[in-house]
């Protein structure tokens, strides 16, 4: 086997450090699903809901669909990275892989935790874009939101122990 290149070792090593902080990979999924949230969004406002949304100048639609589907991407990869280790000790309680009971009580109280997160970021976008451009204020309410949502699904939705 070869060995590693310098620029590969590097490469290992920080996702070696990453892998040991919680709250950098929660941040990274969180970099993801903004990235899906201002791409929904944009395409949402811009093209899928532009007649109807046009109207208000507000993309109320858009907003709401880009949130909901930030939400699938997130709580997937928060599952399957950021509190694998937590998901992976429930899972050897339930003694089976994948429970779709485990999964669907997950799901439910992780979007539960984010809501007040979510409900800031709605809120805070909609009163923002009316001073400054829409995808701005969204990034900004994104990043106000992150610090609640992480707590709350910490210490709730992947908490160590379950009763």
């Amino acid at each position: 086997m070869s060995a590693l290149l310098p620029m590969q070792k590097t490469v290992l090593r920080v996702l070696a450090w990453i892998e040991r902080y919680r709250y950098l990979k929660f941040g990274i999924v969180g970099a993801s699903g903004t990235v899906v949230n201002l791409v929904v969004l944009y395409l949402g406002h811009e093209y899928l809901f532009a007649a109807i949304e046009a109207t208000y100048k507000k993309p109320y639609l858009s907003l709401a669909l880009a949130i909901t589907l930030a939400t699938i991407n997130n709580f997937t990869w928060n599952r399957l990275w950021t509190w694998s280790d937590r998901v992976r000790t429930l899972e050897a309680q339930e003694a089976q892989p994948v429970s779709l009971r485990l999964l669907g009580m997950e799901f439910g109280q992780y979007v539960t935790a984010s809501a007040f997160g979510s409900a800031l970021q709605y809120v805070l976008t909609l009163l923002l874009s009316g001073s400054m451009d829409y995808r701005i204020a969204n990034v900004i309410a994104i990043l106000a939101a992150s610090v609640s949502n992480f707590l709350a699904n910490d210490r709730w939705t992947f908490r160590r122990n379950r009763p």
